[in-house]
């Protein structure tokens, strides 16, 4: 008798910079049902991430894989395909969470999870997009193809930083969404990222079409797309293959959809003044989003920035 493979249930996390994604998924892992394996797959735009610090590498039932260094969803979407295919194959997770750069449109790589070779693998359920009330009236993202298709292709629509942005904004902004076609299974609102885990088993069978299909268009004629098992010979930029020297940081560049990122790795034994630092990178103008881990005098910190609201962790 011919054994069947159940398929995994899979999530997309999308939404734009500095929405709150990581987070999100922090908090769900933290509500996962007991004894479960959950696998998470990040997708940082800038060659420097250091999202995987955001979980806890001494939990293992939870594994997470970083692919940096452009969006998964089009430049690297070559990549992305062998790379998720052996993600499953060695962690074999009870769920999987795939979290797409904030710069990425989703329409490619829901189209990779629901077509051959992957479907046969995952069950894809409830897209879940994270949204910042204040970002739809910022002229900047109110001409963003892929800000809209992040919201127009998701099933539940989460509208996060409640607790910082207006009630009026808040309203225009679901308001807003309300009216995209065809309609959200659910619209909620939340903050710091807090999400009900029954969101993700949210139906996901109807098909939403993209408002701006074409947005990537010209990186996806680049991209060959693989199937699942197909030989790619690119690598994701997933490990630096030399250490930054005192006094001498290791820098890494890199661009696409119009966007331009940069990052520092550092030796451990650079100290840092914290208020000289937080100087320095509050008023740097103009930033989307800004991340990073710092040592200073008195402890480790990490540093989150969007737009121009920032955050301080020990």
């Amino acid at each position: 008798m011919q054994q069947t493979t159940k398929r995994v249930p899979a999530n997309l996390i999308t939404g734009f910079l500095g929405s709150g994604k990581t987070t999100a998924i922090r908090t769900l892992l933290e509500d996962r049902p007991p004894g479960e394996r959950w696998s998470i797959l990040i997708n940082e735009f800038g060659t420097v991430s250091i999202d995987q610090t955001e979980f806890d590498d001494g939990d293992a039932e939870v594994k997470v894989q970083e692919l940096a260094g452009g969006c998964m969803c089009c430049t690297m979407s070559a990549i992305m395909a062998p790379l998720l295919a052996r993600f499953l194959h060695q962690t074999r997770p009870d769920r999987l969470i795939i979290e797409p750069s904030g710069l990425g449109h989703p329409a490619l790589l829901i189209d990779q999870l629901r077509g051959p070779g992957f479907r046969e693998l995952v069950e894809l359920r409830a897209t879940v997009c994270l949204v910042d009330p204040q970002n739809f009236e910022k002229p900047l993202l109110g001409d963003s193809a892929v800000f809209h298709d992040q919201i127009q292709m998701a099933d539940v629509v989460a509208l996060n930083w409640t607790d910082r942005r207006s009630r009026e904004t808040i309203d225009r902004c679901r308001v807003w969404i309300e009216q995209f076609d065809p309609p959200k299974l659910l619209v909620t609102e939340t903050s710091f990222g807090r999400l009900d885990r029954r969101c993700l088993d949210q139906d996901s069978t109807l098909v939403r079409p993209p408002r701006f299909g074409d947005a990537h268009e010209p990186e996806r004629r680049e991209a060959a797309v693989h199937h699942p098992g197909h030989p790619s010979h690119h690598e994701p930029a997933t490990s630096i293959d030399r250490s930054p020297q005192p006094g001498n940081p290791l820098r890494f560049e890199n661009s696409g959809q119009g966007q331009w990122a940069c990052g520092w790795i550092f030796s451990p034994e650079d100290v840092f003044d914290r208020d000289a630092l937080l100087d320095l990178l509050g008023y740097l103008r103009p930033v989307l989003r800004l991340k990073g881990v710092f040592h200073c005098e008195d402890d480790w910190w990490k540093i989150q920035r969007a737009g121009k609201s920032s955050g301080l962790q020990r």
